[in-house]
């Protein structure tokens, strides 16, 4: 090969290597998801959340009428349990009180733990976009406030909640799709 074919050579593969082309230092990025994505399943978690806290008021107001009726919040983690089964999504019902109703219901991840953390100082929605198995997730939580006075029978610890401030949350893993 002679001298001008080398430098030649040479400049081609250092240009394709400075810019990345042919060799990263870094991994390569992967996308993030679109905004128009991330948006679609932010409006799915409000969606979700309403039709889940609309189904507990409902199933209190209308069936939990004494200590020996199936609690609405019991219903709520079998029918999430459901929804996880089936692969929709994953929900979870958690204690924010630090008194929880089932030791299960308590946050345990650091998403979970931040979250509980926001919701008990008035944030009335917390997320994190995250990568699980090389896909990205929507972590969200909502608070759950005491909304009926029926909820004190089962959670006598709640009569004393200021009006609208969290005593639970629902926490959400949707994918992006």
């Amino acid at each position: 090969m002679n001298r001008t074919a080398s430098f030649l050579l040479f400049g081609l593969v250092f240009g394709l290597t400075a810019t990345g082309i042919l060799w990263s230092a870094e991994p390569s990025a992967k996308p993030s998801p679109s905004a128009e994505a991330q948006e679609r399943t932010r409006k799915t978690v409000r969606m979700l959340d309403d039709v889940y806290k609309t189904a507990v008021v409902l199933i209190t107001d209308k069936y939990v009428n004494d200590d020996d009726d199936f609690p609405a919040g019991s219903a709520a983690i079998a029918l999430f349990g459901e929804i996880g089964k089936k692969g929709w999504h994953d929900v979870r019902l958690l204690d924010v009180t630090g008194n929880p109703y089932d030791a299960k219901n308590v946050a345990k991840d650091e998403f979970e733990k931040q979250g509980v953390s926001q919701l008990k100082a008035g944030k009335e929605y917390y997320e994190q976009i995250v990568e699980k198995d090389g896909k990205p997730f929507l972590r969200a939580m909502t608070p759950v406030p005491v909304v009926m006075q029926k909820c004190v029978m089962c959670h006598p610890h709640y009569a004393d909640a200021k009006k609208g401030a969290a005593v639970g949350a629902i926490s959400y893993t949707l994918p992006i799709e």
